[in-house]
């Protein structure tokens, strides 16, 4: 059974939330927070599977919540969907940055919030495909990294390469 803390300030929106996941025999919806501050004391005092975290909340948004959220060294396990209607790359990196395991717009279908939160319960991470597209095209126009030349590595022998990079992925026998 995969627990579900929804955090949303708007209580029709967490109604339907909490419909969407109670209707799913392996789902279960661990509380509800109205804002980010009740989201975080909400989070460690349930432990849940998975925080649904609006971003735009009163008392302390979304992003800190799942910052404070993330940062908490029992909370490891938990992982945070944030959802939003707003599309914004400042929004998505924030979510990333905070520890949000997936990022999704609420103008989704439902079968889609409910894949998500299966999704990241998992362990794996999820972007809307909107957000993944952007993403890749910010990463596209970055200037490639030159990497620096080591001196010595061209007068190793093809043992010796081995056996560096055999140690550079940790074996060491």
């Amino acid at each position: 059974m995969i627990s579900v803390l929804i955090a949303e300030d708007q209580s029709m929106v967490r109604a339907g939330f909490r419909a969407l996941i109670e209707a799913e025999p392996d789902l279960t919806v661990a509380g509800e927070a109205a804002d980010g501050r009740e989201a975080v004391e909400l989070a460690l005092a349930t432990r849940p599977d998975v925080v649904l975290m609006d971003i735009r909340m009163p008392e302390m948004d979304g992003l800190e919540a799942a910052r404070r959220i993330a940062g908490e060294p029992g909370m490891r396990e938990t992982r945070i969907l944030v959802l939003t209607t707003f599309e914004l790359d400042e929004y998505v990196f924030g979510a990333l940055r905070a520890g949000a395991s997936g990022f999704l717009l609420k103008g989704g279908e439902p079968a889609e919030l409910l894949a998500a939160i299966r999704i990241v319960a998992a362990g794996d991470a999820l972007l809307a495909p909107s957000v993944t597209r952007r993403l890749i095209e910010a990463y596209a126009e970055r200037p490639p990294v030159e990497r620096p030349q080591i001196a010595g590595l061209d007068d190793l022998t093809p043992r010796e390469l081995e056996v560096l990079g055999l140690v550079a992925e940790g074996l060491t026998a």
